[in-house]
């Protein structure tokens, strides 16, 4: 009998989802910010230094400085700035969306540091003797737009007036912004003033006043804006840059849609995948797929996060891997069915059966993305929030979700009797007098020896890493700015790129390189590479030269020695971590002899992607290393599913006797999770194509990286990883006597054709 209240009740709790989905979704995807990678901005990390001899760099002077930074960049107009400290003294600047990137860098580190200083170049009064707010646009004795300040102690001033009319006839009081030359220099600005240079009264007599004006040639919008610089404080510290990237709002435009299409057609992909191949159950799984979606959007607006291009890539990346457990359950419910079991038992078992396999491969996964986090930076750290959240989001939709939903609808009797409706044949099912187990079942890949054929398996990974690490002896690594330090230009054109126009156009800037590289469907973005570190006022001048010529801000992006070297050394280090994390966890469910193939069996996938990428030149930058992290974890993912599947038959087998014994609990494992297998790296693979071809230039690099460790990583979860076990298991057998050596089986006439 069909209970149909539990099918109205789906239906019921589906609409209601969908229209708070439908109501709130234009809201969230408008409140979302945007990282500057996807609508233009820049980012730049000061090393904050004593602007005084004996001046401490405590805590307390990074929040006064980071404080002083976001007075600053209120006066920009900038919607919510992302100011942080990082590490002991430094302080890191994002400011998405802003239109004067020049001006900008400018008021952050040099304008509004307020000095008055003698003929000599002696400073008499400083931003720090202003009163609290101020400054204010006023008008002098001609009616021209000029800055009141009101100053602490108007008798300090008054003393101050009188030692410069004592240097007659020198007695001028200089004002300056931050004005770090000599006095020499300060002679040759009068001639010639730059924006620095504010003005040199003359004194005549002692003022004793609180209240005094600043004139010059300014415009009311001038004088308005440098009463609030003013009004923000003089910095207490000095700040020197030591990494900086700026991305044109062209650039960040066309990277927002094209990512957001190819995502699109990424998730449209697995969809209709999931809907052919498990059928209903794949329906279910596209519904809580699309409320996963919607869960991790809005998890993201609450949390305030930035979204960034390898964010968005996360997300597609997330849906992939999401799937991952909706499949685990699937196949194990399918396995059930196959042995005869009733639809709610096949149902309670297979989910219950699959619960722990779905824990362990998302908990490692979730240790290579929590060390990602914490050692990453930037955008790189926001492709790790998004990583976790991806996760953590996605054990929730499929484990309660998905089981929720298809609940109701087996507990309704509506699917009794219908095996066809999760891809089951009739002629698949067996009876359950025949006492047949879920992991006696006969596979596709029965034939298969895995590991009778191990040596093959160990030969052609020795010989690919052999020639990984000839090829990484021979060419290197190509570096990118992150790792070895300099300058990266980028521009994008309306029009085709040629290498010696625009080596032209950078040599007319200043810029001497043959570091270039053309790219685009249309050969529109060129890419050049200059070992230098430019200052703040070459990057304005190389961005205004080349804007001209291209019609569109230009990405300039430089990274000093040591933040090159210390990005180096976390990538290492973040390796590392996340490899002993993982050992431990695996030590800890499973048993050592498996931590040690899946640490193995990961490091083998990340070489592989250090190989190709050495071999083909691409860039290694912080993007190819949040890859390699990424597919650390999901190749751990993939062995933790067959080593579980080991687990299970071994209790099953409840003793090994041979070498026979333990290379028959491996082939049958892997027998048995080969589909689950060869589904997930398909759906996931899926997306990142998706990523490859219709996503934006700047994360090709990083897509590639991770197909490469998704086909090496389920190469190594069923050709390296149990095979290794299988060795270390029989080495173990072999010190307590037994001698058996495991041969492959010649007769398979009892055996299923393929």
């Amino acid at each position: 009998m069909v209970k149909r209240s539990r099918i109205i009740a789906f239906f019921l709790i589906v609409l209601l989802i969908g229209s708070v989905m439908g109501g709130t979704t234009q809201n969230i995807l408008g409140n979302i910010k945007l990282g500057l990678d996807l609508q233009g901005g820049f980012e730049v990390l000061y090393e904050v230094k004593p602007a005084k001899d004996g001046q401490v760099i405590d805590r307390e002077t990074l929040i006064s400085t980071v404080e002083a930074l976001d007075r600053r960049v209120n006066v920009l107009g900038v919607s919510e700035p992302v100011i942080q400290i990082e590490g002991e003294n430094r302080i890191r600047v994002q400011l998405a969306g802003v239109t004067d990137q020049a001006k900008a860098r400018d008021i952050l580190s040099t304008e509004a540091n307020l000095t008055f200083r003698d003929a000599n170049d002696n400073i008499k009064l400083d931003g720090t003797d202003l009163k609290e707010g101020g400054a204010s646009q006023s008008f002098d004795q001609n009616n021209m737009p000029s800055v009141s300040l009101t100053l602490k102690s108007g008798e300090q001033f008054g003393k101050v007036t009188q030692e410069i009319i004592a240097m007659a006839p020198d007695n001028q009081l200089v004002i300056w912004l931050d004005f770090e030359e000599g006095a020499d220099a300060y002679k040759e600005e009068r001639m010639k003033p730059e924006p620095k240079y504010i003005s040199a009264p003359n004194v005549t007599q002692v003022l004793p006043q609180e209240t005094v004006q600043i004139t010059g040639n300014f415009t009311i919008e001038e004088a308005n804006q440098l009463a609030n610089l003013l009004n923000a404080g003089a910095l207490p510290v000095q700040l020197e840059e030591e990494y900086s990237t700026s991305v044109g709002a062209k650039f960040g435009e066309q990277a927002l849609d094209k990512t957001i299409m190819a995502g699109i057609i990424g998730i449209i992909a697995i969809f209709i995948f999931m809907l052919a191949y498990y059928r209903f159950p794949g329906l279910i799984a596209v519904t809580t797929l699309s409320i996963y979606i919607y869960l991790i959007l809005l998890v993201f607006d609450w949390m305030n996060a930035v979204l960034t291009l390898p964010g968005i890539a996360a997300l597609i990346l997330g849906v992939g891997m999401a799937v991952d457990a909706n499949i685990i359950t699937y196949e194990r419910i399918k396995e059930e069915i196959k042995v005869g079991r009733k639809m709610k038992a096949a149902f309670e078992a297979g989910s219950k059966n699959s619960l722990s396999t779905i824990l362990d491969a998302n908990f490692t996964t979730l240790i290579a993305a929590v060390v990602l986090f914490i050692y990453g930076t930037s955008s790189v750290k926001g492709f790790a929030t998004m990583l976790i959240l991806s996760i953590v989001m996605g054990f929730i939709t499929a484990v309660f979700g998905s089981r929720l939903f298809l609940s109701l609808w087996v507990n309704s009797g509506f699917l009794n009797h219908k095996p066809s409706w999760f891809g089951v044949k009739k002629s698949e099912i067996h009876n359950l007098a025949e006492n047949i187990d879920n992991l006696d079942l006969k596979t596709k890949f029965d034939r298969v020896d895995f590991i009778a054929h191990r040596k093959k398996f160990f030969l052609a990974s020795s010989i690919l890493l052999t020639i990984g690490l000839a090829v990484l002896i021979i060419f290197r690594l190509n570096l990118g700015i992150d790792f070895s330090s300099g300058t990266r230009i980028e521009v994008l054109s309306d029009e085709t790129i040629t290498t010696q126009d625009f080596k032209a156009d950078l040599s007319n800037a200043g810029i001497e390189t043959d570091d270039i590289v053309i790219s685009g469907n249309n050969n529109e973005i060129g890419v050049a590479r200059y070992k230098g570190v430019l200052t703040q006022g070459e990057i304005n001048d190389i961005k205004a030269e080349l804007h001209d010529q291209y019609g569109s801000e230009p990405n300039v992006s430089t990274v000093s020695p040591t933040i090159g070297k210390e990005l180096a050394k976390n990538a290492f280090v973040a390796l590392i971590l996340a490899s002993i994390g993982i050992v431990l966890y695996v030590t800890i469910r499973f048993e050592m002899r498996m931590a040690v193939p899946a640490i193995i069996a990961l490091l083998h996938d990340a070489f592989l992607i250090i190989a190709v990428f050495s071999l083909l030149r691409l860039e290694v930058d912080l993007t190819f290393i949040a890859a390699v992290l990424t597919i650390v974890g999901y190749s751990i993912n993939d062995t933790i599913v067959t080593f579980d599947r080991i687990r299970e038959n071994l209790q099953k087998k409840k003793k090994l006797k041979t070498a026979e014994d333990i290379a028959d609990v491996v082939n049958k494992s892997l027998r048995q999770t080969m589909v689950r297998s060869m589904n997930t790296v398909l759906t996931v693979v899926v997306a990142v194509i998706a990523l490859l071809l219709f996503g934006s230039e700047s994360i090709w690099n990083f897509s590639l990286a991770l197909l490469i460790g998704l086909i090496s990583g389920t190469y190594s979860s069923l050709f390296i990883a149990a095979q290794i076990w299988y060795v270390l298991k029989t080495k173990e057998l072999k010190k307590k006597g037994v001698i058996h050596t495991y041969k492959e089986k010649r007769n398979y006439s009892d055996e299923p054709q393929v």
